[in-house]
């Protein structure tokens, strides 16, 4: 049988006290005497009360809660982030609602709605192209936003995200370095400024090494691709640039199914094909002879976020709209990148 949970009447029955004396004792207001304070607190903890965050949001305008809207909050990058956000916010006393929008604008206005009608105190999000207007109606509402793994160039809304076109500038640098002339690219089909500034930090190398930019060495992957379909894809992309000797994947997941086209092709790595991929995973160390990435501080690009968020809902006409915190990343070096003697 299940147990009924108490509420305030009940408690109030159980002390013979009035509803407003029980009130007032458990949200700490009105002047009741210690003897009664301690008899009604009693009563609520041995029967279990908790309070309802949503009608003490609508009393009091704070609901000790945090909206976090992320890419997917089953990834491994997303999921290591959420787990040092949870952490720390419940340090400072607030529960978080995690949601994740699958790159897709609609649902991405959807959860925004959907948390702001469970008035949450403050939002951390990952942000795309097209959710602009609500993400600025949050900050027109006095509700305090922190962008995380991207920007909204031009729009003043702090953020924190790893350094995307440093790191990629210098994971190619690096390829150069070992002797690697025909670098391919592969990357998502997506309009997202942290994919842009890779895309734009793989070309500023190329171009610093003296490799002229060929258009046919990047490749752009529907995000929407079914696995196989996207296995072929790349598949098909590797097997038509002869001259390719390394290829850098933007994603971990793109670099995961990399791993798998590569294998198909029965292409050995590093001597036919180096590989590097943006953002570490478990599997590039374990997989044979190692796969070089790009690890991003998953810890330290979370902790900025929610220290900053809670700085803004702890600290009043604390305005941190300009801090925009761009991270480096650190660069993994394994078995798919061994330097080349001759070329």
């Amino acid at each position: 049988m299940i147990k009924k949970k108490i509420s305030i009447k009940d408690i109030a029955r159980l002390t013979n006290t009035s509803i407003t004396t029980v009130s007032f004792v458990l949200n700490g207001k009105g002047r009741i005497s210690k003897e009664i304070s301690k008899k009604i607190l009693d009563v609520a903890q041995k029967n279990g009360y908790e309070p309802n965050r949503m009608a003490i949001g609508l009393r009091t305008g704070v609901s000790k809660v945090i909206g976090l809207i992320v890419e997917t909050i089953g990834g491994p990058f997303f999921g290591a982030m959420a787990k040092v956000i949870e952490e720390e916010a419940e340090k400072a006393g607030y529960g978080v609602i995690y949601c994740s929008t699958n790159n897709n604008i609609q649902k991405g206005k959807d959860v925004i709605k959907m948390l702001s009608q469970q008035l949450v105190d403050g939002y951390i999000i990952t942000p795309m192209k097209g959710l602009e207007k609500e993400i600025q109606n949050l900050v027109a509402n006095e509700k305090p936003v922190v962008l995380i793994d991207g920007y909204f160039p031009g729009i003043d809304i702090p953020h924190v995200l790893v350094d995307n076109y440093g790191s990629s500038y210098n994971a190619i640098e690096f390829l150069i370095k070992s002797g690697y002339k025909n670098i391919g690219f592969v990357t998502a089909d997506l309009e997202l400024v942290q994919l842009n500034d890779r895309m734009q930090g793989y070309k500023d190398a190329l171009k610093a090494g003296g490799i002229k930019e060929d258009k046919k060495k990047i490749f752009k992957l529907p995000f929407d691709a079914e696995r196989e379909e996207a296995v072929n894809a790349i598949k098909t992309f590797i097997s038509q640039q002869n001259q390719m000797d390394a290829i850098f994947f933007t994603t971990n997941y793109l670099g995961i199914m990399g791993l798998q086209s590569i294998n198909e092709l029965k292409l050995n790595i590093p001597g036919e094909l180096a590989v590097i991929s943006f953002d570490d995973n478990e599997i590039f160390n374990l997989y044979p002879p190692g796969i070089t990435t790009v690890r991003q501080p998953t810890y330290e690009i979370a902790k900025s976020a929610i220290d900053m968020l809670l700085s803004q809902m702890t600290a009043e006409k604390y305005n941190i709209a300009k801090i925009k915190l761009q991270i480096p990343a650190t660069l993994i070096e394994r078995g798919s990148t061994t330097t080349l003697v001759t070329k």
